[in-house]
């Protein structure tokens, strides 16, 4: 059973890898022009919102994180290397921004017939003042993601042999995906002296898409909270019952 669950952890990650990888040279593309990142986000929208896309997408997103609730409830104790702790924490970021994601485009095209480009995205983040949170998201998710993919592969020699090589694309892809979107956004803010307004079906349903993700945020960390806790008083009930075991015995 153990085995079975590590496949299926490794997986449903290797499908958020994908798509963030994907999300990141998406971004990239805007150092070339605006015109070649909106093109490559149509093939991005594409695959990740036919039906095959996104069962596989979603479905890989609520097992994964289905799985590290049962490690955390699982955990005995919580003493763990700091590169286990930086993956934990980047792997906790990472649903915060697939919820924005689901509410902002996909849960605003099906409600409200919002079609997503990255001159009315970007425009929507700059008027919004929170492009840094878009940039800052995506990060933490694909360190997650490539550390949790070495920690497999550590173990093979080919893999020891491009270290080097992995290090680097690791690196490079999330800075060239923020170079890529801070030069469309310098892109946008040069083509219009004043900032083009925001989409109007997006403004008349704006309260709602954040009631949406208000909710969908607090459901996560309550989750995330709640699993916690009752793995913690899991534990304190076994150490109770070794403990008067050990005393009777």
């Amino acid at each position: 059973m153990q085995a079975v669950l590590r496949r299926l952890q490794l997986g449903s990650g290797v499908v958020l890898l994908v798509y963030l990888f994907l999300h990141l040279l998406n971004h990239a593309l805007g150092i070339w022009s605006l015109e070649l990142a909106g093109r490559g986000l149509v093939v991005a929208l594409w695959i990740w919102r036919s039906t095959p896309g996104t069962i596989t997408l979603y479905g890989a997103a609520a097992l994964h994180f289905a799985l590290a609730l049962r490690t955390i409830y699982a955990r005995r104790h919580w003493a763990l290397p700091l590169a286990e702790w930086v993956r934990l924490w980047a792997g906790l970021s990472l649903p915060l921004l697939l919820i924005r994601h689901a509410v902002t485009t996909r849960l605003a095209s099906s409600l409200y017939g919002f079609e997503p480009d990255y001159e009315r995205v970007v425009t929507l983040l700059l008027t919004s003042g929170t492009q840094g949170l878009q940039l800052a998201l995506l990060a933490p998710g694909w360190i997650h993601g490539c550390l949790g993919l070495w920690f497999r592969l550590r173990h093979f020699p080919w893999a020891l042999r491009i270290k080097p090589l992995l290090v680097a694309c690791v690196v490079l892809l999330p800075l060239l995906s923020a170079a890529g979107f801070i030069r469309m956004m310098r892109t946008i803010e040069a083509r219009n002296t004043v900032l083009a307004a925001v989409d109007p079906k997006l403004v008349a349903h704006q309260l709602t898409l954040n009631a949406w993700r208000h909710d969908l945020v607090s459901f996560y960390l309550f989750l995330i909270a709640g699993t916690f806790v009752a793995g913690q008083l899991r534990n304190g009930i076994e150490r109770r019952r070794l403990r008067k075991s050990s005393l009777s015995m």
